[in-house]
């Protein structure tokens, strides 16, 4: 069986990190647009796509945003998987029809989610569970017809619809990762920089280290797509 060819949607501005814990998790081949920089594919010969954390906001006015958006939503009408991770997770709820906002607070570090226990993504994965976060927006509302598969106290972590899949958190990252994302957030005060520092350890790494069964699951369900849109095309042809 021929390996998955996912689109890797790269908006982190500077995304050495985000290459590397892709790189690392995901099970295919795949092939990485810089899109803050109007990079963009020509086609939608993919298996999947990906869609990665950002330091821009979904409602920012900005030329590769639109483009981005727009690419993204007529990939969605082919039918092609995605997964949306905290930038992506807000940009394919607004693609869809939901609505992202700026919270009134900034929810950072190690954290404690809960999923519904019912969905595909978090099979095998505790209904309540670690991972770590940083983001100061929001999925306010959900796209219509949207499934929620998690939550926490700062609001929805995750959600479906049809083949999208998203969660705000980051189950990609690394020690490595956590600690310097959370160097750079000059807009905190020093003392939260380093509570958020001081949660980086080996005990709450290996805690959030079982979410990353999710990319498993997702890879499983592009294989799957892809094997059931073979035979829809082979029974067409007959």
């Amino acid at each position: 069986m021929s390996r998955l060819r996912i689109a890797l949607l790269n908006a982190a501005h500077d995304g050495d990190h985000t290459r590397r814990n892709f790189r690392r998790e995901l099970d295919a081949d795949l092939v990485e647009y810089n899109v803050t920089d109007g990079d963009l594919p020509d086609s939608f010969e993919f298996d999947g796509a990906v869609v990665t954390g950002s330091r821009a906001s979904v409602y920012w006015d900005e030329p590769w945003i639109g483009a981005l958006k727009r690419w993204v939503g007529d990939a969605i009408e082919t039918g092609m998987p995605f997964l949306g991770v905290c930038y992506g997770h807000q940009l394919l709820a607004d693609v869809l029809g939901g609505r992202v906002a700026e919270m009134d607070e900034y929810e950072i570090g190690y954290r404690e989610i809960e999923h519904d226990g019912d969905s595909l993504l978090f099979d095998g994965i505790d209904e309540h569970f670690t991972a770590f976060t940083t983001h100061s927006d929001c999925v306010e509302e959900l796209p219509p017809g949207a499934e929620l598969l998690a939550t926490n106290d700062y609001g929805i972590h995750g959600f479906r619809h049809g083949s999208v899949f998203t969660v705000q958190f980051h189950p990609e990252y690394d020690m490595e990762t956590a600690r310097k994302i959370t160097d750079g957030k000059d807009q905190l005060s020093a003392e939260r920089r380093q509570s958020v520092l001081d949660g980086v350890t080996d005990e709450s790494y290996a805690a959030a280290c079982r979410t990353k069964k999710l990319f498993e699951n997702f890879t499983a369900f592009v294989r799957e797509n892809r094997e059931g849109t073979a035979v829809r095309s082979s029974a067409a042809g007959d």
